[in-house]
């Protein structure tokens, strides 16, 4: 089936733009994933959302279609954290293997996942391999104190593919936006979501409460899902339908900048590596998140032993 009639609906501008309902946008996505939608269908598709912006239900809708196709990361029943990792360091060095590491020294297993979309930035699959781990080749179990990387790809080809679009119409679309929501696991996951603009704050918030999700959102670091290690960001943690502001931002004057490594992925892994060895503080932001995390995941077990009992 042709997803013409949707793009019709879509592609009306701005100001004439119809509104999708969540079933037809998970219809719509779904054939996308499935590769069914020729190449000048997808770029109409991902213009046109650039253009008119996701609502929540699209965006749900989106998620809906994408959870029935992933080859899901299997858990046990392990506390879970997952990472989204999409931008890469551009001026800041990129300190999500940092904040991965740190969490799996909390007893939780962590699921890192990521494409590549901008040969130019360094990625933290690049700092991580830096660190020794590897990009795992097959879709296996994850277990309390491990962090993974799972490239895209691994967790739906069609997803990464569409992701790619970005080479060769040099814009986001849709599913740059999807994978910093999405829970790739087979059990819950505290997902940590990040945003680069606050007018997304609210519309992630949304989405996230129509998926049911438990997640830590805050505006990343050069939409990274990492505290500015310069400055403390607002915090929101979402679970079962409610967003709580749990960290205020900083504000004022900073005493001093923190001693950051180069942009490199070796420097970024050996001053990485100190941080964890104790040789050099965790930046306060990145602590305080940390902790944030932590809670949302001891909450989130408590529950779930709840419902099983």
């Amino acid at each position: 089936m042709s997803i013409s009639k949707y793009i019709k609906d879509i592609g009306r501008g701005k100001d004439g733009a119809r509104h999708l309902d969540r079933a037809q946008a998970a219809d719509l996505f779904g054939q996308l994933l499935d590769g069914t939608a020729c190449d000048l269908e997808v770029g109409a598709f991902c213009l046109a959302m650039r253009i008119k912006g996701e609502t929540p239900e699209e965006m749900a809708g989106f998620l809906d279609a994408t959870q029935t196709r992933l080859h899901a990361v299997p858990t046990n029943g392990c506390p879970t954290v997952v990472l989204p990792s999409y931008n890469g360091a551009r001026k800041l060095p990129v300190l999500t293997p940092l904040l991965a590491l740190l969490l799996a020294r909390q007893g939780v297993a962590v699921m890192v996942h990521g494409s590549a979309s901008e040969d130019s930035r360094i990625s933290t699959q690049n700092v991580l391999v830096a660190l020794g781990i590897q990009a795992q080749a097959a879709i296996t179990d994850i277990a309390i104190g491990e962090v993974r990387f799972v490239p895209t790809a691994l967790l739906c080809p069609g997803l990464a593919r569409l992701l790619d679009v970005r080479r060769v119409v040099g814009l986001r679309n849709s599913a740059h936006s999807l994978v910093k929501l999405m829970n790739p696991c087979d059990g819950p996951a505290v997902i940590v979501g990040s945003y680069t603009h606050p007018e997304y704050a609210v519309s992630m918030t949304e989405t996230l409460k129509l998926m049911n999700a438990t997640a830590l959102l805050l505006r990343g670091t050069e939409g990274e899902p990492v505290a500015d290690p310069r400055r403390i960001p607002a915090m929101d943690a979402i679970q079962l339908g409610q967003c709580t502001r749990v960290q205020e931002p900083q504000t004022g004057p900073l005493a001093q900048l923190p001693d950051l490594p180069a942009l490199d992925a070796d420097s970024t892994a050996r001053w990485t590596q100190e941080v964890l060895n104790g040789q050099r503080p965790v930046p306060v932001p990145m602590a305080q998140q940390v902790a944030h995390i932590m809670g949302l995941v001891e909450k989130t077990w408590v529950n779930a032993s709840q419902c099983q009992s």
